[in-house]
């Protein structure tokens, strides 16, 4: 089935160094673009030198080459993720985001890479469509599996990001062909797509059901963050000071500075 687009949508996936989106980086992103009235997908690939926050190259573990098979020769002469943000940035404007488990995983390392290469950008502003999260409400199934249930089709470059990208498209457009109850909308499929609502990108903080944030994890989940901030400030400085994401950090501190 046609996608139902007011906007531009752009499907992504992302090959990593590993799957903390505070100390690991993207080495290969994926990118598949439908315009409104449009069927066919625009693709871009781009693989991407990997820097720690001292300047310096990083390695690929050996775990995380098994799974994509990116080494480090293959990014040794890429761009950094800072030199191609800005255009990156330019790219998605305007655009709806879709993925498969992109809400967990590629959504907030994203986020991540953009604050490190200090281009401002509000992802919060688009729509999201995790692929996977309407594959897990309705068949619990993998990338691979569904790409088989939906398309009947064998996704043998698995973990390639293209090859990945191009499936997450081809499924969502195969559910919609499949549920008659699934909505052809793009703000209908984020809001189904959700499995919680998240205040930042990496769910440690959620919004409760009258839109006020509340603690995700630890011995506060399910606490106002308020509250929380008031009755004890060194919990923000805590945060402040520990490994959690740079825009959840962004986010408390509006927060305690809302609170001032």
């Amino acid at each position: 089935m046609k996608l139902n687009l007011k906007n531009p949508i752009v499907f992504f996936d992302l090959e990593t160094t590993g799957v903390d989106v505070v100390k690991d980086r993207i080495i290969e992103i994926s990118l598949v673009k439908v315009m409104p009235g449009s069927d066919e997908p625009i693709v871009k690939t781009r693989r991407i030198k990997p820097i720690d926050d001292n300047g310096q190259v990083m390695h690929i573990p050996e775990d995380a080459t098994a799974v994509h098979h990116i080494t480090d020769a293959d990014v040794a002469n890429e761009p950094t993720f800072r030199q191609i943000a800005k255009s990156l940035a330019d790219y998605i404007k305007g655009c709806d985001l879709g993925g498969f488990n992109s809400n967990r995983f590629d959504i907030p390392m994203l986020a991540e890479e953009f604050i490190r290469a200090g281009v401002a950008i509000d992802l919060k502003k688009r729509k999201f469509v995790d692929v996977q999260t309407i594959f897990h409400k309705k068949e619990q199934r993998t990338l691979t599996a569904a790409y088989k249930f939906y398309c009947d089709k064998s996704l043998d470059d698995a973990h390639s990001a293209e090859a990945d990208t191009l499936a997450t498209y081809e499924v969502l457009k195969a559910q919609l062909d499949r549920y008659e109850d699934l909505p052809n909308d793009i703000s209908a499929l984020a809001e189904f797509s959700q499995m919680s609502r998240t205040a930042d990108y990496a769910g440690r903080i959620l919004y409760d059901n009258q839109d006020r944030e509340i603690f995700g994890f630890g011995k506060h989940k399910g606490r106002l963050v308020e509250e929380v901030f008031r009755k004890e400030p060194s919990y923000y400085d805590w945060m402040m000071e520990g490994d959690f994401p740079l825009y959840t950090k962004q986010v408390i501190t509006q927060i305690k500075t809302r609170i001032k």
